[in-house]
């Protein structure tokens, strides 16, 4: 190229990050060797609108080559522009120099026109002639040193990322821009955390969600062979992005996708927004209020779920950490009243037991529900505690119990089997709906077990209800013959 065309070409290259790297850059490919990177489409969307925001959160699937296109644009980055300092955060050492490395051999293919002078070159530090350079290391440090571009790679698995984060902000905060990408790793992380508030419009990150299907060499073949041979809990993790189930939570994913895709927006807010309704009390139906007292603190709340007996169906929640345990008992006794007089069952711890007090002595609640002793309450202990789970489990599985909350969908999300063995709420998290919710599962097979089975007639039960649950419900009378014994099967 003579002068004039050689000006051109680096003023292209400068003004679209894309053409440059497709036209400059060359990557090692696992197969074919040292390649031109010539984008896919989806790869140049990334590119498009990293440039378009500032803040940007990537949620990927494995093997999408993101690492790499973060190491081109950070070169092009440090190329075209004066005294940049690009910050590129991994898990650990080895992943940061490999990040460093995949910059360094770019810089290296370029042809000589498009080359600034090296300045510094080491393990972890890449600076040019332009004044700006690259500069990769774990998360840890970075404290105090100004940031013009930060890249964090594999945020989800980063350690103390919260810490990490509070610390490197301010040095962005003041003009510098930030790209977050990761796999999904759980809900029990800072990235989860900025990414869910992202959708929601609560932060200022732009999200960008890529998926295997836009992908050109990944088939619907190449996914039925990965699925299987890496597992539905990898699967989901590594290529479909799914929060849910990633972790080592106690319900499968695939139990929390069936109560995901069951999940309610149609209810609406009682008592100060503490309570949510999606069904109203039907006539002649029966049903078990199950409840977790709390002190009202922090990230301890008090709970109840409201439970249709005839269906399983969860038609009402309340959820709060401000209401005290005389206003508690009073929302119990009016809502169980206008669920035709509901069976309410606290759980019987010390809390508990004062909240009972109030239920029965000053409200004078009439139907709490007694266990073979005949004593008010479900008392949890560490002898049952895994077994009301295990029924929770069982009646979601088999859709004896249907959520309607999200609430209580993501507190399933997060209450997992740890490293000891326990089942217990992650790290930061509430077990209230979940704890709740379990008493709800042992008590109602209880109450159904004891139960005779009643004939309904007519409109008494809603066509609708059939769908709900395993009941096998039907609008009119019930014949002594198919579909009554499939009731009885059910109870």
């Amino acid at each position: 190229m003579n002068p004039e065309e050689l000006k051109s070409e680096i003023k292209k290259c400068r003004e679209d990050a894309a053409y440059f790297i497709k036209n400059y850059v060359y990557i090692t490919h696992p197969v074919r060797g040292r390649v031109k990177f010539d984008l896919y489409r989806f790869q140049e969307r990334i590119i498009t609108e990293f440039g378009q925001h500032r803040f940007n959160l990537m949620r990927k699937f494995r093997q999408a080559g993101a690492t790499t296109i973060c190491a081109a644009y950070a070169l092009w980055y440090i190329i075209f522009n004066k005294d940049k300092n690009v910050m590129v955060v991994s898990i650990g050492d080895r992943e940061s120099r490999d990040f460093l490395d995949r910059a360094v051999n770019m810089y290296d293919d370029l042809p000589q026109w498009l080359k600034p002078k090296e300045v510094e070159r080491n393990k972890h530090v890449l600076k040019l002639s332009t004044g700006s350079k690259i500069k990769s290391q774990p998360a840890g440090a970075g404290r105090g040193e100004s940031v013009s571009l930060l890249i964090v790679d594999e945020a989800a698995f980063i350690e103390k990322m919260t810490e990490f984060w509070m610390a490197i902000y301010p040095t962005i905060s003041t003009g510098g821009s930030a790209f977050i990408l990761s796999t999904v790793n759980g809900m029990a992380n800072l990235y989860y955390e900025l990414y869910h508030d992202a959708e929601l419009g609560k932060n200022n990150f732009h999200t960008i969600d890529i998926h295997w299907r836009e992908h050109p060499e990944y088939t619907e073949e190449w996914a039925e062979t990965t699925r299987s041979n890496v597992g539905e809990r990898a699967w989901l993790q590594e290529y479909e992005g799914e929060f849910l189930g990633t972790g080592e939570t106690f319900i499968d994913g695939g139990t929390l996708q069936k109560v995901k895709s069951q999940i309610s927006e149609d209810f609406y807010k009682k008592h100060y927004n503490m309570m949510r309704v999606w069904e109203e009390p039907q006539p002649y139906h029966t049903y078990l209020i199950a409840a977790d007292s709390s002190f009202g603190r922090d990230r301890d709340y008090s709970a109840f779920h409201i439970i249709n007996l005839y269906n399983g169906t969860q038609v009402a929640e309340f959820y709060s950490n401000r209401v005290g345990l005389n206003d508690f008992a009073k929302i119990l006794a009016q809502e169980g009243l206008r669920y035709n007089t509901a069976f309410i069952c606290p759980e019987r711890n010390g809390l508990g037991l004062a909240l009972i007090e109030q239920l029965f002595e000053v409200h004078e609640y009439e139907n709490m529900w007694t266990d073979e002793k005949g004593e008010m309450g479900y008392l949890v202990n560490n002898k049952n505690r895994d077994q009301i789970l295990n029924n929770l489990q069982e009646n979601l599985k088999t859709s004896k119990i249907k959520v309607n909350s999200e609430r209580s969908f993501k507190e399933l999300t997060t209450f997992i089997i740890s490293k000891t063995g326990k089942i217990e709420a992650e790290d930061g998290f509430a077990d209230d709906l979940v704890m709740s919710m379990a008493i709800g599962a042992t008590v109602m097979s209880d109450i159904v077990s004891k139960s005779p089975i009643p004939i309904v007639k007519g409109d008494l039960v809603d066509a609708g209800t059939k769908d709900l649950g395993s009941a096998g419900f039907s609008r009119g009378t019930y014949s002594k013959d198919q579909e009554f014994d499939e009731y009885r099967k059910w109870i």
